[in-house]
């Protein structure tokens, strides 16, 4: 009986077990879903794809700047995002999309895609942050949160960038890309190993790894984008080709730096064809100019101005704004005229009023702060020459030439002599008759006849020194012809 009653006992008791055993195992598979959705191939809040579940944290650094303090919030934005801050390029990407009520008032499309194209070529936002490798629960080691929301960013950055691209003329997508090229090229050897990857078929749309999330998404290639076929207009921001990717590479190697020499190795020996193209890509190299002078200091409507936030670094930059001491200040009192600043032409910097110099700080987007610095005696030249005035082009061409206030730069310097050259400026022909007859760099390849015309029509246009070569040449054939 006692084994009758422990079987019924046991037989009783079974059923009983059985039910938290197999919730038990429901259990197991579910952390186990979990586990494996937090792993990168999807976002970690799968079930909620919204910034409230997903976004991440604002840095102090990038936060602030409401209403009133606008203009000075984003001036500290911008300073952050020129430096390759993520954070901030996203939050500069969201201020000028106008997403919040308050920022309505800055709103522009173009600025906003630039900053969220910055934010996908930025490298923190796609290298892992834990590096430990997968190795727990069946292989699997989950990323740390902070993968997950930087992977969600970029996820809203490729869409957002590739709506705005769409809505724009190819006139509008140009100036996108031309201010991302600049940006980068302030970057140093950085910048332009970036720029390279952007070019190169071998990543992604970005630069970011060919197997990132991310890019697969804005490729169409990923199940994050159904029926949406992709990113196409973000994809297409910059067309991948040999000759760009080769040419930024060897950029980066002309900036000095030992890695970028590295790498520029690497990517000859990636593809047969790319190592033919070394000659061509030198020559192009040393005439490569960035595509403005500074950054576009274009202002909304709301009046507050995009100020170039690029500043010099280095030991090249500073010794040439040292020596701005050695150019008459005059030229930066024609350029200062020639703006609007000022009435006359100040012969010297205590002669301008401290309502004179914020108004040019003003007009770049620079803090207001009534002295006149090295840089902004440059950027008075330079916004003076970009707005057309042969004088300042002219100014500007002899400063890359002689390294005063700019590091020196043949390339530029000959395209703001033939800048001024356009607008028939005399000196400027005379000084390409001096490129071409000594050949400069490959800038300006020999050419002793193209030198004697320069020369001949700067003389016809006026300018002393050639005209006075000119007669004496005309003198010599004369005496010749009565011999």
């Amino acid at each position: 009986m006692s084994a009758d009653h422990d079987g019924h006992t046991r037989a009783r008791r079974m059923p009983a077990l059985a039910v938290p055993a197999g919730a038990a195992v429901v259990a197991v598979l579910i952390v186990i879903a979990l586990v494996l959705s937090s792993c990168g191939d999807r976002p970690m809040a799968f079930w909620r794809r919204d910034a409230a579940a997903n976004a991440c944290p604002r840095p102090a650094s990038v936060t602030g700047g409401e209403f009133n303090d606008q203009e000075a919030g984003l001036r500290r934005l911008r300073r952050a995002a020129f430096r390759g801050d993520f954070f901030a390029q996203l939050e500069l990407g969201q201020r000028y999309a106008a997403v919040r009520a308050t920022d309505k008032n800055i709103e522009d499309p173009i600025e906003s895609a630039v900053w969220y194209a910055m934010a996908l070529t930025n490298g923190e936002g796609y290298a892992p942050i834990n590096r430990v490798q997968r190795d727990g629960l069946f292989g699997w080691r989950p990323l740390s949160r902070y993968d997950d929301c930087r992977a969600w960013e970029r996820h809203v950055a490729y869409s957002r960038l590739d709506g705005h691209l769409e809505r724009m003329t190819r006139d509008e997508q140009e100036a996108v890309r031309d201010r991302v090229i600049y940006i980068l090229s302030t970057q140093d050897a950085e910048g332009y190993r970036t720029l390279a990857r952007l070019h190169d078929q071998l990543y992604g749309p970005f630069g970011e790894p060919q197997d990132n999330r991310e890019a697969r998404e804005a490729w169409g290639r990923g199940s994050a984008a159904p029926g949406r076929g992709g990113y196409p207009a973000a994809v297409g921001l910059f067309q991948r080709n040999d000759v760009d990717a080769y040419l930024y590479n060897y950029l980066a190697v002309q900036t000095g730096d030992v890695g970028a020499y590295v790498l520029l190795k690497d990517f000859e020996r990636s593809s047969p064809r790319r190592a033919r193209y070394a000659a061509f890509v030198e020559a192009k190299a040393r005439q490569w100019v960035a595509p403005y002078e500074f950054y576009p200091n274009d202002a909304p409507q709301s009046g507050v101005p995009f100020s170039d936030e690029s500043r010099p670094r280095g030991d090249a930059f500073d010794y040439a704004l040292g020596r701005m001491t050695e150019l008459p200040f005059v030229h930066v009192g024609r350029a200062m005229r020639y703006l609007g600043v000022t009435d006359a032409v100040p012969q010297r910097s205590s002669d301008l009023s401290k309502r004179q110099v914020e108004t040019l700080e003003a007009m770049l987007g620079h803090a207001m702060e009534g002295r006149l610095s090295y840089l902004e005696m440059v950027r008075a030249i330079q916004l003076a020459a970009v707005n057309g005035s042969s004088e300042a082009q002219l100014v500007l061409a002899v400063m890359y030439s002689e390294g005063v206030g700019v590091p020196a730069d043949y390339a530029k310097a000959f395209y703001w002599y033939s800048e001024a050259d356009r607008q028939g400026s005399p000196e400027a022909k005379f000084a390409i008759s001096t490129y071409f007859a000594l050949g400069v760099a490959g800038v300006a390849d020999q050419d002793k006849a193209q030198a004697v015309v320069y020369r001949i029509e700067s003389a016809l246009s006026g300018f002393a020194p050639s005209a006075a070569r000119l007669q004496a040449v005309l003198a010599q054939v004369s005496r010749s012809q009565r011999r």
